[in-house]
């Protein structure tokens, strides 16, 4: 049996100029198992055949909230909320585990500084330690898990490839290397445009979590769709982190 672990982002990693109005980082973390993950391409394609008549259209995030390229049928409200309400009953319905990271880049900036390791490598670090953890209490074979993160520039995707490699031979401070040469991990960086499902949903995931993370009292019906999806051992949401 293959799982696979794709990860999408929400909001800027950088830290030089950050947005007052989103200063918060999250890298999304979705596992899913190959069977799972084949049904689930399925009904993406039946939800896009239905609404656009083809399996073209990429769903992101943003472009849903603006209803801005394909998605200005959105404008429609009776559209949108048969849309709105036959994506997340997939989003729902389909099985699948959320591990991410959620960085207050302010707050990391007072407690450590510009001079701290990038927080996109931090934020990866932690998903793939959770990830270890996770898979662990699966009790069938696992013979590989495909890693695919999305396309971030040439320069970029070579320093995660070196981070790789680090934790590969060093591990992090709760999983051993080995622990995580176990699962054979198969590294890809793919673009939205190669319509690649699982970054779609990542992408979907993604932005409620930042929205929850930025004000936790705030009205956020996206999250409650997804939160119980994430990663627990008992009560505690063991696959989310918030830093510092």
């Amino acid at each position: 049996m293959e799982y696979y672990l794709f990860m999408d982002e929400s909001g800027d990693h950088g830290l030089k100029n950050i947005d007052p109005n989103f200063p918060v980082f999250v890298l999304c973390g979705i596992i899913i198992s190959e069977n799972k993950y084949y049904q689930l391409i399925q009904d993406f394609k039946l939800l896009k055949q239905k609404y656009w008549g083809n399996y073209k259209v990429i769903f992101h995030s943003r472009d849903i909230r603006k209803c801005d390229n394909e998605f200005q049928i959105l404008f429609d409200e009776k559209i949108k909320k048969s849309f709105v309400s036959d994506l997340n009953n997939i989003i729902s319905k389909t099985d699948y585990t959320i591990i991410a990271s959620i960085i207050d880049k302010k707050a990391y900036l007072k407690k450590y500084g510009k001079l701290k390791n990038d927080v996109y490598e931090l934020a990866l670090s932690f998903i793939i330690e959770r990830s270890v953890f996770y898979l662990d209490t699966i009790s069938i074979k696992i013979d590989k898990l495909n890693l695919i993160l999305e396309q971030r520039g040439k320069k970029e995707d070579i320093k995660l490839k070196e981070h790789f490699s680090k934790l590969f031979q060093v591990g992090t401070y709760f999983v051993s290397a080995e622990r995580i040469r176990n699962y054979n991990f198969n590294i890809s960086f793919r673009s939205k445009a190669h319509d690649i499902t699982g970054l779609q949903l990542s992408d979907l995931i993604a932005y409620p979590l930042a929205r929850y993370a930025l004000d936790k009292t705030r009205f956020n019906p996206a999250y409650e769709v997804i939160k119980s999806k994430i990663y627990k051992k008992g009560e505690r949401k063991y696959g989310l982190k918030f830093f510092p």
